[in-house]
């Protein structure tokens, strides 16, 4: 179940918190997000303390693809007719810079960082062409890649291309720009209150707070467990396959993803709302075997996304009522330009500097998307199935997972182990008393 990055990576370790402390700014989550905020927080001179619960990207960070692209899928056909072109060009522009800046600091990092091209495929030729036209408008110069190009098994009727994106591996990126961070790991936040977390091992006092634990872990201020649902996606890691020369998606969502690390092909797919069923590895494995027949699976995992109700992240204040608590939320499966992007707002947030994207991804805009009544109704059945064992989140009806041999929250995504242990948030209960 480790992913590659966690096998060919050496992480810095971190003694846990055992006393009081005051900081400036507590950044909570040990995350791809987490730590870059407190990264850039620290290089401006802030004093800056991060805390994570378990060991630096322990979470959703070590099971990424770990691609770098603003191409997420069709999404500016999406954004522009859904915002204007003003709000796509700014989402487009926000993504970019966040490559500009992983290019610029992995100048002087050794984490296999390399520009690939990025393709967006589908076999709807019509919506490829959608989304060119969005893009042309936004003055970006995406091309058309003929189907006849496309090094893939499928029948596809083309892709849209993004030249010089990247990838790299996270976790040797995270262990360069972690080494001189102040932070505690082992450290679990207990409780939030104005201007203070109670943690495992002691009360940290700070002026603003950045909440990047993946799930927002205060239920009662900004209404995230009706504006955020979970998505489960796995990944095979095949030896003896292709190169593909390149970052390919489809843009079904329950489609297939490809790209290469070293000798290896990274093939992706499987996806489900957690709680749901879904293809997993099972769907991977029958597709290696019909079309690699010769690749050896050298490591498989899976990775949990959170997905917004219009498809941006929420990054900025956590809610209206809530001075000096911020948030970063919902990647909805692009964690690591959404990340940066999220650390470069958080940063202008707390230096009180003005930001060109605050508002775009403002987490108190508007929550009434269609997306909005699937969340309830999906709570509403987990609460109204009368069946046990149930989540500590919010008391929904977990599901079994006979894949992961977990057990799972259709509602808000928690996860727990067949022994009741946590496994994802936003449940935050250590053990939870399951059959």
């Amino acid at each position: 179940m480790d992913s590659i990055w966690l096998k060919t990576a050496r992480l810095p370790a971190f003694d846990a918190l055992r006393s009081d402390i005051k900081t400036d700014v507590l950044v909570i989550g040990g995350g791809m997000a987490g730590t870059l905020c407190a990264y850039y927080l620290s290089q401006a001179g802030v004093d800056c303390v991060l805390v994570e619960a378990e060991r630096l990207c322990c979470g959703i960070t070590k099971n990424t693809t770990a691609k770098i692209t603003a191409q997420h899928g069709l999404i500016y056909d999406k954004l522009t007719r859904e915002f204007g072109t003003d709000r796509a060009r700014l989402y487009l522009e926000a993504n970019q810079n966040a490559l500009e800046k992983y290019r610029t600091l992995c100048q002087n990092i050794n984490c296999d960082f390399e520009e690939q091209d990025a393709f967006v495929y589908s076999t709807d030729r019509r919506k490829l062409e959608r989304e060119l036209n969005a893009l042309d408008q936004l003055g970006f110069a995406a091309e058309f890649e003929e189907a006849k190009n496309i090094p893939l098994p499928l029948l596809v009727a083309g892709a849209v291309k993004f030249r010089r994106q990247a990838q790299f591996h996270p976790l040797k990126f995270i262990a360069a720009i972690a080494e001189n961070l102040r932070v505690f790991e082992h450290t679990k936040v207990l409780e939030l209150a104005p201007g203070q977390a109670v943690t495992s091992g002691g009360t940290v006092s700070a002026e603003k707070i950045v909440v990047a634990t993946h799930f927002p872990l205060l239920n009662k201020h900004g209404g995230y467990f009706l504006k955020l649902y979970q998505h489960r996606s796995y990944v095979l890691a095949l030896k003896n396959a292709p190169n593909v020369h390149g970052m390919y998606l489809d843009e079904n969502e329950k489609g297939l993803s490809f790209r290469n690390y070293r000798d290896l092909l990274l093939l992706g797919g499987g996806s489900h709302r957690t709680g749901k069923q879904g293809g997993g590895w099972t769907e991977l494995e029958r597709f290696a075997q019909q079309h690699y027949p010769s690749a050896k699976k050298t490591a498989r995992w899976a990775t949990q996304d959170c997905m917004t109700l219009d498809a941006v992240p929420y990054i900025g204040p956590y809610s209206k009522r809530t001075s000096g608590l911020y948030v970063a939320t919902g990647f909805n499966k692009w964690g690591m330009t959404s990340s940066m992007v999220a650390a470069e707002i958080l940063t202008d947030l707390v230096l009180n500097r003005e930001n060109p994207y605050l508002k775009l991804f403002s987490p108190s805009r508007t929550m009434l998307r269609p997306q909005l009544a699937a969340n309830a109704l999906e709570s509403t059945l987990g609460l109204l199935t009368p069946t046990t064992p149930r989540c500590p989140h919010m008391g929904c009806a977990l599901k079994y997972n006979a894949a992961e041999h977990s057990w799972d929250c259709p509602c808000h995504g928690s996860r727990f182990a067949e022994d009741g242990s946590l496994i994802d948030n936003p449940a935050t209960d250590g053990k939870q008393k399951l059959g």
